[in-house]
């Protein structure tokens, strides 16, 4: 077995109006796809990263919160890469997007924060 590469990330939102905003007009990334799944009275839209990658946004009614620790077992985060960490914050301040302060990655010697999704969705970015 060889795994080639990440292919998509699954997250389930509480407001889906709210999170398409912030996903597609915040983060920017592009629609690919955008699904009403009638039976299950649930959207599902496909954002494209980049070539290869993709976020699948899902709307359920009635989901259960998450943990919001991002210590505590499972998932930590997602992390984007960015070519500029102080131009990146810069912008998500404009959305009133708090980011935590920048620290350095101890082994690689780069930047990187986080910031949270409307969900409380523990964000990084990381300075490539």
């Amino acid at each position: 077995m060889k795994i080639c590469d990440i292919h998509h990330i699954a997250i389930i939102c509480s407001d889906y109006d709210r999170s398409k905003k912030f996903y597609v007009d915040v983060l920017g990334l592009a629609i690919i796809q955008e699904t009403f799944r009638a039976t299950r009275n649930s959207y599902k839209l496909d954002l494209r990263i980049n070539d290869h990658t993709q976020i699948e946004l899902f709307s359920f009614p009635n989901t259960p919160p998450r943990v919001g620790d991002p210590e505590a077992c499972g998932l930590r985060h997602l992390a984007f890469r960015v070519e500029n960490i102080e131009e990146t914050i810069a912008y998500l301040k404009m959305y009133h997007i708090e980011t935590e302060n920048i620290r350095i990655d101890e082994i690689t010697g780069k930047k990187f924060t986080f910031f949270k999704d409307p969900d409380n969705l523990p964000l990084e970015i990381y300075e490539a």
